[in-house]
């Protein structure tokens, strides 16, 4: 059985030099900073200063906040906040130092309204599933937090409407399948995506892929995915943008020709590569309908 597809160095999107702020440039508006095994991404131009970026979700909640800040300084100014945090779902590894940072800067929150429960404190994602194998990231990940964060009084709800208020020009694309609310941004222009974790390009399963950040296309991490057959939808809908680059939660940004074909072999043959032989969700999906997808704080 398929578990990725390899990609040659040839599709790398990001500027291999990265800056004295640890970010690597992918478009003259657009750059991504990793953390650990994580990326955020930093969309604005350089110089932007004060409210003239956005922050595209929030990390670890280990040693990341500097390490967001500083890259946020060198690129668009000292002190420049931006004019908004916006997340592609609410994970412990996206939102890791989301309230200390949204209370800092004092900015509103955007995400789905499926994902309220998650940032308002009410309710917990379902519990991980390291029987899904791949490596020790799966092994681990009972212990991952699974506990909401309260940043109610800042959250906001992307609009019906597909538009991101503080990101003109990009539109949010609703790929659930890794959480009910996850979302994906992209800007028709120059057909940048961001993807957050809809599909990745790395195996994230695995702490030696996630440490060497090998390109391949895989399909969302398997631990913490709960509804396959709409992580399969959510993957052809992203297929079918032809994206010319893409921005992932985990492993290198990716572009080009190479990219979009491996992009189009997972979609047609997602459950060959991405869906493990058994697993929690594999059968009983947890879904906001059947209300496996919240659990009690």
């Amino acid at each position: 059985m398929a578990q990725q597809i390899p990609i040659s160095g040839e599709a790398r999107a990001d500027d291999p030099e990265s800056g004295d702020d640890g970010t690597h440039e992918i478009t003259h508006d657009v750059a991504y900073r990793r953390l650990g095994f994580v990326n955020v991404v930093f969309v604005g131009p350089p110089g932007a200063g004060d409210r003239g970026w956005v922050l595209v979700d929030a990390g670890l909640v280990v040693g990341t906040r500097p390490l967001i800040k500083n890259a946020a300084a060198a690129r668009f100014g000292e002190g420049a906040r931006p004019s908004a945090i916006v997340l592609t779902h609410g994970h412990f590894d996206h939102v890791g130092v989301l309230e200390d940072l949204a209370a800092e800067w004092d900015v509103p929150v955007y995400a789905h309204e499926l994902e309220r429960p998650y940032l308002d404190g009410s309710a917990s994602y379902p519990q991980p599933d390291p029987s899904v194998g791949g490596g020790a990231m799966a092994r681990l990940s009972p212990l991952y937090p699974t506990k909401p964060v309260d940043v109610s009084a800042r959250l906001r709800i992307l609009p019906a409407d597909g538009s991101v208020p503080p990101m003109p020009g990009w539109r949010w694309i609703h790929t659930p399948g890794h959480s009910v609310g996850h979302v994906s941004f992209f800007r028709g222009s120059d057909r940048t995506l961001i993807v957050g974790d809809a599909f990745v390009t790395t195996a994230q399963e695995s702490a030696y892929a996630a440490a060497t950040y090998e390109p391949e296309i895989h399909g969302p991490p398997k631990y913490l995915t709960i509804d396959w057959d709409a992580a399969r939808r959510s993957v052809q809908v992203l297929a079918g943008l032809d994206p010319e680059r893409v921005i992932t939660g985990h492993g290198r940004p990716l572009q080009g020709p190479e990219m979009r074909s491996a992009l189009h072999r997972l979609a047609e043959d997602f459950d060959a590569i991405a869906v493990p032989l058994d697993g929690r969700y594999v059968e009983t999906p947890a879904t906001a309908e059947n209300g496996r997808a919240y659990r009690d704080p």
